[in-house]
């Protein structure tokens, strides 16, 4: 038997853009909202402060979200979306799996550095809307998992590698956006990304 939909289910309207004026607005609120949230936090944060750095009225943010805890979960999808399709082209143009990674963390320094709101945002996700704040690191596992396994089906990295060691590499990365991307720029990403490449190529036992 079918379960009976909610009031709110029955009623939530579709509000995907249609045209490409739609879509210049609800990028053009997303990224106020980027701005509003890493500036000010959710909690002090507003739609008003939204809407005026986006030089929108206040209705057209209600064409495109419900509330600011539904622009608030959208901008973090919309982040972890921005964040992987910046860093992907490179890792996918790198010669070989430890490439691929220097590479990834390379890029993502890169982008923090331009998009600094992004730990800010991501990390009051965890109070704000844990589903999201979840889904954000899950998904990311989940693409560097896959690209492990696929290395160790070419003989590129060792073939017992799981789900440990892409989290491993995922926690290792956002620390390193943090501190070489967020709190100070007193190293290049260059010299970040190669430090962590050698270690994934040759560990820290001695002699490695």
């Amino acid at each position: 038997m079918e379960r009976p939909k909610m009031a709110s289910e029955a009623h939530t309207p579709d509000k995907t853009p249609r045209t490409e004026r739609g879509r210049r607005t609800q990028r053009a609120i997303l990224d106020a909202a980027a701005a509003e949230f890493g500036e000010k936090g959710f909690h002090d944060g507003s739609v008003s402060g939204i809407t005026r750095r986006a030089g929108v009225a206040l209705g057209s943010f209600y064409t495109y979200f419900d509330s600011k805890d539904a622009v608030f979960r959208a901008l973090v999808a919309d982040m972890s979306a921005q964040v992987r399709d910046h860093v992907a082209p490179a890792i996918r143009d790198a010669d070989g799996q430890i490439a691929a990674e220097r590479a990834g963390l390379f890029e993502f320094i890169r982008f923090v550095r331009a998009h600094k709101e992004l730990y800010r945002i991501i990390d009051e996700a965890e109070f704000v809307d844990p589903a999201s704040f979840r889904r954000h690191y899950a998904t990311t596992a989940e693409r560097i998992l896959a690209r492990l396994q696929a290395a160790a089906g070419r003989g590129e990295v060792r073939d017992d590698v799981s789900e440990v060691h892409a989290w491993a590499i995922m926690g290792m990365n956002v620390f390193l956006g943090l501190r070489y991307g967020v709190w100070d720029e007193d190293r290049s990403p260059d010299a970040v990304a190669d430090a962590v490449a050698t270690l994934l190529a040759r560990g820290i036992a001695p002699g490695s």
